[in-house]
Order: C-alpha cells, then sequence, then structure tokens
C-alpha cells in the first residue's frame, strides 16, 4: 500500500510504516498537480499538515484514496465529514504536539513581558551605540508569577498551558463551551504528581480578570476576540494566539496595541497565513514566530509514530 506524506513525516514514523511493509513517499507535490499525482501512483493513503489542502474536489477526483491523516490537531484543511461520508479513514493526532504547543507559549510569554521580541529587533541596530538607552526601555519587565492567566479553550492544549502556569506560580483561568471541569495531573521528573481541579468560567469574566489571555480553540466563523472583546480587557493585558488565524480580528488587535490598552500581543498564527499582514510583521509591540506551535522535534517523533500506529491498525 503507497502512502503519500505531502508534508512530511518524522523519521520515526517513516521506519515505523515501512517495519509494517507500507510504501512511504515523503515528496512534497504542489497543491495544483496533488491529485494527479495521487492517481499515477496509486496513493491509498494521503498524509498532511496544514501546508495542504484535502478538499471535495480532492476527494472526489481521488477514488483510489482510503485513508486522509493529518499530522496535528486542526482539520480544518480536510473536509472531515464529506471524505467519511465517502469511506474514507480520517485520522489526526490530538495529544501528540500539546505539550509543544504549551511550551510555545509560555516563550512568547515570558518575552513579552521582558520585552525580548522588541529588545532582538534593536539590540543589533542600536546596541552598539545606544546601549544605555536601550536598557533604560526595557528595564520595566514584569514578572508572571502571581499573575491570572486566562485560558480560552480547555482541551488538551490548554490544560498543558494551564500545567505549566501552575508550575510557575500563576493564577489560572478558564473558559470552555463544552467543558465544565477538568482533574489536572502534574507529573514532576521526579514521578511525583499533584492533582489539581480547575473548573471553567463564564468567558466575560476570563476576559475582564486575566493579566495575560491564551487561545486554544479551533478554527471559527467569526472572531473570539474583536473589538468589543478587548475593550473589557484590563489595561495592559498581554494576548497569545498559539491556535488558528482568524480567532482574533488583527485590525481591532492593531488598534488595542497602539492605543496602549494592550501591551503586547504574540501571534503565531494569522488570518492570511501563509502572508500574513505587513501591519503585524512591522508592529514593535507584537511577538511573531510562523506557526511553529507542533514543530519540535519531540513533538514530530510523537506525530510520526501515532500515525503510524492508527494506519498499520485501520489499513493493515
Amino acid at each position: 500500500m503507497k502512502i503519500l506524506a505531502n508534508d512530511g513525516i518524522s523519521q520515526s514514523g517513516i521506519d515505523a510504516l515501512k517495519r509494517d511493509g507500507f510504501d512511504i513517499t515523503t515528496i512534497n507535490v504542489s497543491q495544483e498537480q496533488l491529485i494527479d499525482y495521487i492517481n499515477d501512483n496509486q496513493i491509498e493513503a494521503l498524509l498532511v499538515r496544514s501546508a495542504t489542502t484535502a478538499r471535495k474536489e480532492l476527494i472526489d477526483s481521488c477514488p483510489g484514496l482510503k485513508l486522509i491523516g493529518r499530522g496535528g490537531v486542526g482539520m480544518d484543511n480536510i473536509d472531515v465529514e464529506y471524505a467519511k461520508s465517502k469511506g474514507i479513514h480520517v485520522i489526526n493526532t490530538p495529544a501528540a504536539s500539546s505539550a509543544s504547543v504549551a511550551e510555545l507559549v509560555f516563550a512568547h510569554l515570558y518575552g513579552g513581558v521582558r520585552f525580548l521580541y522588541n529588545s532582538n529587533r534593536n539590540m543589533p541596530l542600536e546596541g552598539e551605540t545606544n546601549f544605555k538607552g536601550l536598557k533604560k526601555a526595557f528595564a520595566k519587565g514584569t514578572e508572571l508569577r502571581g499573575k491570572t492567566l486566562g485560558i480560552i479553550g480547555f482541551g488538551r492544549i490548554g490544560q498543558e498551558v494551564a500545567k505549566i502556569g501552575l508550575g510557575i506560580g500563576m493564577n489560572i483561568v478558564a473558559s470552555d463551551k463544552f467543558i465544565d471541569q477538568v482533574d489536572l495531573k502534574i507529573t514532576l521528573s521526579t514521578g511525583d504528581s499533584i492533582d489539581v481541579k480547575i473548573k471553567t468560567q463564564d468567558f466575560d469574566d476570563l476576559i475582564k480578570n486575566s493579566d495575560f489571555i491564551s487561545l486554544h480553540v479551533p478554527a471559527q466563523k467569526s472572531y473570539v476576540i474583536n473589538a468589543e472583546v478587548l475593550s473589557k480587557m484590563k489595561k495592559g493585558v498581554g494576548i497569545i494566539n498559539a491556535a488558528r488565524g482568524g480567532v482574533i480580528d488583527e485590525v481591532a488587535l492593531i488598534d488595542a496595541l497602539d492605543s496602549g490598552h494592550l501591551s503586547f500581543a504574540a501571534l503565531d498564527t494569522f488570518e492570511n497565513e501563509p502572508n500574513p499582514e505587513i501591519k503585524l510583521l512591522m508592529h514593535d509591540k507584537i511577538s511573531l514566530t510562523p506557526h511553529i506551535g507542533a514543530a519540535t522535534l519531540e513533538a514530530q517523533d510523537r506525530i510520526g509514530e501515532e500515525l503510524a500506529s492508527q494506519i498499520s491498525r485501520l489499513l493493515k
């Protein structure tokens, strides 16, 4: 059976699939040529990440497909229900990258409260000639310990964010339309564990009471954070989006940053990927990464191995 991992897969995933007798190809085929490639090469399983889409047209045009797999959590680039209606297995790896995304959130958070997003831009330009001036400009950082972190969306990734926050002494509040309470188990490197119970709160209460807000929701039809929501936040809040582009109104976000209502924002995802708005890229209060939440070596190994395990179970 032939598998095309069009957006790549870890070597550990390749090795696992080959051990189970699958013929896997990791060549990257352009979206425009993908249907022809799948049919010409008798591909039966297509693996994607965020770059490749598997929409109705592809599904209808590739009758030999038996499985579509997403290396990651969100499946908004796949017409999932339509594929299932055609008898195609659709799989993803919801747990494999949660810790990696959560760590990126805190990379942005620590960078935000100490102005690293701007300091790293200005030190190469002015560090030699204006060291004291930059020191003064970036010398009013704050600590995360004791502050309140609001987590919007309390699934696997949101819970991993909560664990790190609790570990560094933050107060955690969470909001989720579908979850009322979570019993978190925080496992220490010693093997000991701590159990913490978190009840989710009303969205508006979270917005009003959080010092920092991190988004962990799937793709939405409308903004989760718009101008009205931003206006209800505390002055000086920092906001992080490592979820999906389109959950924050980016125009309203820039306005809130320019007015000083928000202290900083951190974006790993954008409305207009892969061409983010230049105003976002050039803004001196925004910490930026190019959608790399799950892009750690450890997460990619877990993703590859989990995909291989599911494929073997379904297709072997």
